[in-house]
C-alpha cells in the first residue's frame, strides 16, 4: 500500500510533546480500540510481569483477526488517572499517537487534533520524513 504525500501542513514538520493530559487515552466517540502486536502484546506483558499468553487471555479480545484491549467502549484500563501504567511497555498505537494515517490530512488535523491534543505545537520539531515513518507503524496495517 502506498502512502499518500503528507499535506502542505506538514511540509515544515510538527512540534509535538506529550503533555501527559491522557486525552488521547480517551475514547473519542463511542468506542476505541486499542489495537496491539505481537509485540506490543510481549512488551505489556513483560511490565506487568506476566507471560504474554497470561497477558493476552486476561488483556485482550481478537476482532476480525487483529488483537486488541478487551472493553474497547470503555476507557483504556490501564490508565490511571491521567498516567498510563504500562507507559514503558505501551502499544505502538499510543506510541505513534498524534501521527496515525487518518489524522494526517488537513482538515482532521486543524479541525479534530489540534483541539484535542495539547502537545501539538509544543516540543520538538518532528520532521516530515519522522511523520511518515511513524505513520507506517500503524498496527493493523
Amino acid at each position: 500500500m502506498t502512502q499518500k504525500p503528507l499535506p502542505a501542513l506538514f511540509q515544515e514538520g510538527i512540534r509535538f510533546e506529550c503533555q501527559g493530559t491522557a486525552q488521547c487515552c480517551l475514547s473519542r466517540g463511542s468506542y476505541g480500540y486499542v489495537y496491539l502486536t505481537l509485540k506490543d502484546r510481549q512488551r505489556m506483558a513483560k511490565v506487568l510481569k506476566l507471560s504474554t499468553l497470561a497477558f493476552t487471555r486476561t488483556h485482550c479480545a481478537k476482532t476480525d483477526g487483529h488483537f486488541h484491549l478487551k472493553a474497547p467502549e470503555k476507557d483504556c484500563h490501564f490508565l490511571i488517572g491521567t498516567r498510563c501504567s504500562v507507559y514503558s511497555g505501551r502499544p505502538e498505537q499510543c506510541r505513534t499517537w498524534p501521527f496515525w494515517p487518518e489524522n494526517l490530512n488537513s482538515k482532521t488535523w486543524n479541525a479534530e487534533i489540534v483541539p484535542f491534543c495539547k502537545g501539538v505545537g509544543k516540543g520538538r520539531l518532528y520532521s516530515t520524513a519522522e511523520i511518515e515513518v511513524l505513520a507506517k507503524r500503524d498496527p493493523i496495517r
